[in-house]
Order: structure tokens, then sequence, then C-alpha cells
């Protein structure tokens, strides 16, 4: 869960047990004056939620394994993250633009940069879509999408000032305005504009532009998520925005109790570490410190947590 200045974190330990903790947001460009200037702030966030997401991706990953009596070493974690972001590249970048080349020359011949473009557009929403589809299947992936829907329905309780319980949470849908599903589907789409641009050029000014718009098309993705959140309450932005609900039915599903506990959980330490307090009434899950083999690099920070899921 992300504060304003924090962000709490709970998992669930192989023993059963709850382990948490709350890792301050400091990175230089969060500390910048310009961290929450329009355009500025959606590349900070971008670049907070991937750094952080898979920070405590690969902990995680590392509590399981030590639960199990293994041990996920630095070099796993490097060659895991390397592995993900070649593949991320190749899948959603390189992969359309071959084949809205191929396809084309195939069908309409060379020289359509325009037509081109828009096939390539088509094919990379055909293959988000259905690699989530896909991966959806896992029953692992299947789980952390429970643990998405879970964490919507607290973020929708502390919204409605609902007290942070079981009963409270789970009247809530797995979807919410402001998910990163959403920001995805605003993603792509301004993607598709604002690679015409590079329509007609050769295949590496059009590779390296791809990559150079990047943190332009979030800045623009991220300010039009949040009119969007902001304006939830007219019909046709309910309207414009459906498709990102949509998406949601496959990157959400609906979690258990023990689920909801972590969610819960989590959000008490990022409310604790932000300075704030949950709704009255609100349950605080008993959970304890995430163990130190987890991150042995982290001994300051963990030196601190049990005062912070004491509170």
């Amino acid at each position: 869960m992300r504060g304003r200045g924090a962000v709490g974190v709970a998992l669930r330990h192989p023993d059963g047990s709850i382990v948490a903790t709350a890792e301050p947001l400091n990175s230089i460009l969060h500390r910048s004056r310009f961290a929450r200037a329009p355009f500025f702030r959606g590349i900070v966030l971008l670049y907070e939620t991937l750094v952080i997401g898979t920070k405590w991706l690969m902990r995680s990953g590392s509590v399981q394994a030590e639960g199990e009596g293994q041990e996920m070493g630095r070099g796993t974690i490097a060659i895991t993250l390397i592995f993900t972001l070649v593949l991320a590249i190749g899948l959603f970048v390189l992969l359309p633009l071959f084949l809205a080349g191929a396809t084309a020359s195939a069908t309409i011949g060379p020289g359509n940069s325009l037509v081109e473009h828009l096939i390539e557009g088509l094919i990379r929403v055909v293959i988000f879509v259905g690699y989530l589809l896909l991966v959806s299947r896992s029953h692992e992936i299947g789980r952390t999408f429970q643990y998405h829907g879970a964490e919507h329905m607290t973020i929708h309780a502390l919204e409605h000032e609902d007290p942070l319980d079981l009963e409270h949470v789970r009247k809530y849908p797995t979807a919410h305005q402001r998910c990163g599903t959403e920001f995805l589907v605003i993603f792509i789409i301004l993607s598709i504009l604002m690679f015409s641009l590079l329509a007609g050029q050769n295949i590496w000014v059009s590779i390296l532009g791809r990559i150079a718009l990047v943190p332009v098309i979030a800045a623009i993705a991220y300010e039009i998520l949040r009119f969007g959140a902001r304006h939830r309450d007219k019909v046709w932005v309910r309207w414009l925005y459906l498709p990102g609900i949509w998406l949601q039915g496959i990157t959400t599903r609906q979690p258990d109790d023990s689920m909801i506990e972590v969610a819960i959980a989590s959000m008490r330490e990022a409310l604790a570490a932000n300075g704030e307090e949950p709704p009255a009434g609100s349950w605080d899950p008993p959970r304890r410190p995430i163990p130190m083999g987890a991150d042995k690099k982290g001994t300051a920070e963990q030196e601190s947590a049990p005062e912070q899921v004491t509170r």
C-alpha cells in the first residue's frame, strides 16, 4: 500500500503468520520539489512503482524460499529482473513493431506507414490482453490477482471511512478507478497515438524513439488517470473509462478472508508510516517484522520494524 511518504508491506509467511514493515519513499525523484508537479509526478510514480514493486516482489519470493528451506540469492534476483525487463521490451515493444511490418508488407505492400502503425497498435492490444489471459491461468498469478482485489477492496473501505475489517471490506468491488491496470489501458492507447510520430522512420529510430517516449506517455497517462478518478461521478467519464474497469475483470479476483487480512495489515502499516489513523473500529491484524534473512542488506530498516508493527 502506497501512501504520500511511505509504503506499507505485508506478506503471508509460509508458517501462516503475517509479516510486515514500512518503507519511506525517499528516492531522489521523490525528494525533488517537482515530485508533485503535473506530468513530472507521473514519471516519479512510474519509477517508484517499478523499483519498489519489483524489490518487494523479490523479497516476497525470498521469504517464501526461506520458509521452504531455500535461499534466493542476489544473483537469482538480478537474473530474474534482467530477464523480466528483456521479455517486457521484446514482447510489448519490439514484437508488435516487427509483426506489423511483416503483416503490412504481406497484405498491402511496403510504403504505407500509417496503416502499418495502426496494425502495430492493434497487435499490441491483442498481445497485452492475451498475455493477461494466459498468465491468469497460472495458480500463482491467480492468487496474486486475488491479493490485487483485496488491495482495492481495502482502499475502497478506507475512502468511504468504513472500519477496516472483514465485514466492511468484503462489500466493496475488486475494481478501482486508480488501478495500475487502468493506467496501462490509457498508456497503450496513448502509445498508439504517440508512436504515430515515428511512422515511416528506419528501424533503429523507431525502436529508440519508442523507448524514449515511454516516460512522456507515462506522464500524460497518469494525468488522464487522475482526471478520470476525480470525475468518475459523471456518466460520460464512467463510460469513457470502462475499458480499464473491464480489464480489471482479469487482473483482480475475489479474495478469501486471509488475503483481506493481509491487505488490512498492509494498509495499517502504510497509515502508521504516514502518520495517519485508520477509521474508528478498524481491525488490527496480528503481525511480526519481516524476517531478517529476507533482506540481509536492510538491517537498519528491519530494526525499526517492530516499533512500526505495534502501533
